[in-house]
């Protein structure tokens, strides 16, 4: 099987020195056994940090404590799933399942975009310093441990070290990572496990230096780490890493029969531990996931329809655009804040051609070709459908657990593919020139020019976004003065509700220190189809929240599906803020609109203090208050919502009662 990673030469099992890859050329380069001290990892891995320090200039050069992205979209999300594992610690909760979102029903972490295992390890960080200093670290160090993962890989494949390093930036930063850092999808952007599985795949299959037993048991490890980050990079990983063993089975079978059967015990002993080892470690967490309290079923997202515009195109790899028809609806309901992003599934024309050039030129070498193949596979199955096309997704997306993947994800691996493909390209220009070499005439100058040539056009694209945008959390007045003593027992739901899209009030919730259970949540389980018996509210709410479409009023159908969802959430508290002291992105309707039509369904007044409209002992309802459109209107717009008054408009609404 090394005939396919490293060229034509077999290798006898367990003798990396007999791999062309790894001998020392040229004006004699770095040896692989000195690249691997520590010293040398540390000095990279601090050249990585202090470039992730760049990207994330805008939180450590001011309040990392207090700034993000912003305190909203996905990034409030993420705060939350931040702050669970640290209060559930301290307070005897248990880590996978939580009633403090989507009261009383709750949330089944697994399965969702809880980052668990992140969590758990930056608990100390949250409990010093808060949910969004541990969410920068983690963000921070994203692209750093996912770089510094590629450059172990790569750096047992090339003689010319610097490659290794390239492959890293190419991995770690590209604009993929980059993407998905800043819409806060830290799920999507922790990627250190995929390369750290293909190296115990290769030792597995390749080298077989390792005892079977133990690469198969770090193997288990490693895909139950990645499990507890994300579910769907787990299944992209194992997909596309079946993909590669087929690859390279049916090559070497054809190619070196008698190689493969020398090596099928070694590799089947270790597959079979890896496998053994997996199950009984996810055992419990998969029947979870699966069956365990608040699980989902059917389609993560009911309406997958919906995220066919994230899926790439044909053009998508090599032009900038794919992000720009959501922009405006980023900076208006929640998300990054700052300009336009490169489409994730964006690899760079410099990246493309070096790959692909080199690949022609360099054809005899079986690595190219296998991460080329596997590269071309992830390519074909992240391209989305509904853009007049056919597309393989549409044979595959109803199948379990694969249908539930956002397929422009499976750029993840086309970009663990090109990195590999580039580093050693770069590697074998750098041998090329030293076997041809006059003199004392440097030799590194060539391999070295080609790296900074290739990562121009992805800095171009990514060059506006430098440092990432971000922004103050900010919390409305009443969480920071009243929610941060509530006492125990409450149930929030907040304006705007979180189910709409608008989930900064899981934000507050989290920086609160989970004082109050809250109704609703964002992500997979925030939609209608989940919603059960409160369905009608859950829909009423989500449309008075979000600004997009027509109102609805206080018909007595409206009011009346309030008050049942109200009932069924268990609520007891509802907040409505001032508005005008909030960001754009985290307002809903007026603060007019929202009193008006929430005083109809209670049927009686809120309280205001701390800047916020109150509703308490929301159980003591009084009689609903349906009006018609124009009398509605007349009390929530006009001179009536422009009366600095409080209780303005819900006087109005009440006097409205026959």
């Amino acid at each position: 099987m090394t005939g396919l990673m490293s060229g034509s030469t077999a290798v006898p099992p367990g003798d990396p020195t007999g791999d062309p890859s790894l001998v020392a050329a040229g004006d004699g380069p770095t040896s692989p056994v000195e690249w691997s001290r520590p010293k040398v990892i540390a000095v990279v891995a601090l050249v990585y940090l202090a470039l992730a320090l760049i990207l994330w200039w805008g939180v450590w050069s001011t309040h990392p404590t207090a700034t993000a992205t912003c305190g909203c979209g996905d990034a409030a999300r993420f705060l939350w799933f931040f702050e669970w594992p640290s209060f559930a610690l301290t307070h005897g909760h248990g880590l996978l399942y939580s009633t403090w979102l989507f009261h009383p029903t709750g949330i089944n972490l697994l399965n969702d975009t809880s980052v668990l295992a992140l969590g758990v390890v930056l608990t100390p960080v949250t409990l010093i310093f808060g949910p969004v200093a541990s969410m920068n670290v983690a963000l921070t160090l994203a692209p750093v441990v996912s770089a510094l993962a590629m450059f172990v890989l790569v750096r047992r494949w090339v003689r010319w070290q610097p490659a290794a390093f390239v492959a890293g930036l190419a991995y770690g930063f590209s604009p993929f990572m980059v993407t998905e850092l800043a819409l806060n999808q830290l799920n999507i952007a922790f990627l250190a496990i995929p390369p750290l599985v293909v190296l115990l795949l290769e030792d597995l299959l390749v080298r077989q230096t390792w005892s079977p037993y133990r690469a198969g048991a770090v193997l288990a490890l490693l895909l139950t780490v990645q499990f507890f980050i994300s579910t769907e990079v787990l299944v992209i990983t194992v997909l596309l890493g079946l993909v590669a063993v087929v690859l390279i089975i049916a090559f070497v079978g054809l190619r070196h029969p008698g190689e493969l059967a020398a090596r099928t015990g070694h590799a089947l002993r270790g597959a079979a531990v890896a496998f053994g080892g997996a199950c009984v470690l996810l055992a419990y967490p998969l029947w979870f996931l699966l069956r365990g309290p608040a699980h989902l079923t059917g389609p993560i997202w009911s309406n997958s329809s919906s995220l066919t515009q994230y899926g790439n195109t044909l053009t998508s790899f090599w032009t900038t655009g794919g992000l720009d028809q959501v922009h405006g609806l980023s900076l208006r309901f929640g998300g990054y804040q700052g300009p336009v992003l490169p489409g994730p599934g964006y690899l760079g024309a410099g990246v493309i051609v070096v790959a692909v050039v080199g690949a022609i030129v360099w054809r005899d070498d079986r690595r190219l070709l296998l991460f080329g193949g596997v590269g071309i596979v992830a390519a074909v199955l992240s391209l989305g459908p509904g853009h007049g096309v056919w597309v393989p997704w549409q044979a595959i997306a109803t199948v379990p657990w694969i249908g539930n993947i956002v397929e422009v994800r499976f750029t993840l691996v086309l970009t663990l593919c090109a990195a590999v493909m580039v580093a050693i390209v770069i590697d074998q220009v750098h041998t090329w020139a030293s076997e041809r070499r006059s003199g004392g005439t440097p030799t590194s100058w060539l391999a070295a020019a080609l790296a900074v040539a290739m990562f121009v056009p992805t800095l171009g694209a990514v060059w506006s976004n430098l440092p990432l945008t971000t922004r103050a959390v900010v919390l409305p007045r009443w969480y920071s003065e009243v929610g941060a003593r509530l006492p125990s027992g409450e149930v929030v739901l907040a304006y705007p509700a979180p189910f709409s899209g608008l989930q900064s009030s899981q934000a507050w919730q989290a920086v609160n220190s989970m004082r109050w259970a809250q109704a609703g949540g964002g992500g997979p389980e925030g939609q209608p189809g989940r919603a059960g018996r409160a369905r009608a509210g859950f829909e009423v709410l989500f449309d008075a929240s979000l600004d997009l479409g027509i109102a609805p009023g206080p018909t007595p159908a409206a009011l009346t599906a309030i008050r049942r969802a109200l009932a069924v959430w268990g609520v007891t508290t509802i907040v409505v803020p001032v508005q005008a002291d909030l960001p754009l992105y985290e307002r809903g309707r007026s603060s007019a609109y929202a009193v008006g039509l929430l005083t109809a369904a209670m049927g009686r007044p809120p309280t205001f203090g701390h800047s916020a409209w109150v509703w308490s002992s929301v159980r003591a309802t009084g009689t609903p208050v349906p009006m018609t459109a124009a009398a509605f209107d007349a009390c929530t717009t006009g001179e009536v919502a422009a009366d600095p008054t409080p209780q303005a408009v819900p006087s109005c609404v009440l006097a409205t009662r026959p």
